[in-house]
């Protein structure tokens, strides 16, 4: 009855340098450091508590709304660009889009917040830390709730062919399992690693139609506002 909670943080860091021309005219060499970040935050529940999910999003929504505006505010530094682009409505809205397996025509999850190519500054510096001091106060409450739920062996299933569509979007679509398996010596095991130990498919698995099985694929199918 615990959900799947994924998060990550991460910089990316480039060095640039003057070009070999101004290099030739006498001029000293000249480097700059481009960095930017990305991670986000997002549940992957097998049962629908819809008060979970709801809270999960609210402490995330706090989050961003404490250094991004979610309206043009007049007061906002006309130089702060990433304070418009960054804001929870939209990190939300790209967490859905993001998480989505084309081939079955649904979502991983019931989402949460993701972004990418957030320029590295000391305020947003600030909010990534802030995402990473989100993970337990976001999930713990959830898994000290549910954990000690019981469950039967047709619940136990379910958990397993959900789980099956998150491996399916890790090797299919997640960017950065591609990017970590093309490089010159890949690191499969890293990848492989981070899969859940136990998973099933099952070949046209029926859903009854009103079970709590069938209102979470309709969820999945139509993602909806939490907050």
């Amino acid at each position: 009855m615990v959900p799947t909670f994924r998060s990550d943080v991460r910089i990316f860091m480039v060095q640039t340098c003057t070009s070999q021309k101004e290099e030739k005219e006498g001029d000293n060499p000249q480097t700059k450091t481009l960095a930017w970040f990305g991670g986000g935050a997002d549940l992957t529940p097998y049962y629908l508590f819809d008060e979970d999910i709801s809270s999960f999003h609210k402490k995330y929504q706090t989050l961003c709304d404490s250094y991004f505006s979610e309206t043009n505010d007049t007061d906002n530094d006309e130089n702060d660009t990433d304070a418009n682009i960054f804001t929870y409505s939209k990190m939300k809205n790209e967490c859905d889009r993001y998480f989505y397996l084309p081939a079955r025509s649904e979502h991983r999850g019931t989402g949460g917040i993701f972004f990418d190519d957030m320029s590295a500054t000391n305020k947003t510096l600030a909010f990534v830390q802030g995402v990473a001091n989100t993970w337990l106060p976001s999930w713990r409450p959830i898994v000290e709730k549910r954990h000690p739920i019981p469950y039967t062996d047709q619940q136990r299933n379910w958990q397993l062919l959900r789980r099956g569509r998150y491996l399916e979007f890790n090797l299919l679509y997640d960017r950065g399992v591609k990017f970590g398996l093309a490089n010159a010596n890949p690191r499969v095991e890293g990848v492989m690693v981070s899969a859940p130990p136990l998973i099933a498919w099952e070949y046209n698995h029926a859903i009854e139609p009103g079970s709590e099985e069938h209102r979470l694929m309709q969820i999945l199918k139509n993602p909806k506002e939490w907050i």
